[in-house]
This record gives C-alpha cells, sequence and structure tokens, in this order.
C-alpha cells in the first residue's frame, strides 16, 4: 500500500471514530408511567452535553446521546436519576 493512501485511508477511519456520538444505556428501576418517563427526560434536556434522551419503559432503561465530543460522568448520571426518585441499576457505554 502507497504511503500517502495508507495516511488518507488512517485520516478519515479516525475522523469517523470521533464524530460518532456516544451513547449510554442506563438501566433505572422505578420507572413505570409516561410521567415518569417525562420526568427524566426534561432531567436530561437539560444537561448541557446530552443531544437525545430515549425513554423505553417497558425494559426499563434510558439511551443518552452525548453531543460531539461531550462527556458525562456516572456520578452525574447517578444524581439525576436518584434526583428523580430512581435508582440506576448499571450504566454501559459505548
Amino acid at each position: 500500500m502507497k504511503p500517502k493512501l495508507f495516511i488518507v485511508i488512517f485520516v478519515a477511519l479516525s475522523a469517523q471514530a470521533f464524530a460518532n456520538p456516544k451513547h449510554l444505556l442506563i438501566h433505572v428501576n422505578g420507572m413505570v408511567c409516561a410521567f415518569c418517563s417525562q420526568g427524566l427526560t426534561k432531567k436530561f434536556k437539560a444537561e448541557p452535553n446530552v443531544n437525545d434522551v430515549k425513554v423505553n419503559l417497558d425494559e426499563k432503561v434510558v439511551k443518552l446521546t452525548l453531543k460531539e465530543g461531550s462527556e458525562i460522568s456516572n456520578e452525574k448520571v447517578n444524581d439525576i436519576i436518584t434526583s428523580a426518585g430512581f435508582n440506576v441499576e448499571k450504566i454501559d457505554r459505548d
């Protein structure tokens, strides 16, 4: 492989890796109704690093999509969930 082609491919793949938004899948105990869903959605959308929030009551999960280059700590997520009256079972990140 030619060196210039290798560099172009490497840069393209690296840029794509950084452009993909980060997601968190938060398993929450205690969510049972649409009011629960609305409350958590409102709290997470108020966070500056959060781009999108999806709540699935059947699976009892909250999926966050973070803004490009942003982070949110597990402690912050846990604080938001517990302040709304729920418990975090676990947090998965991709």
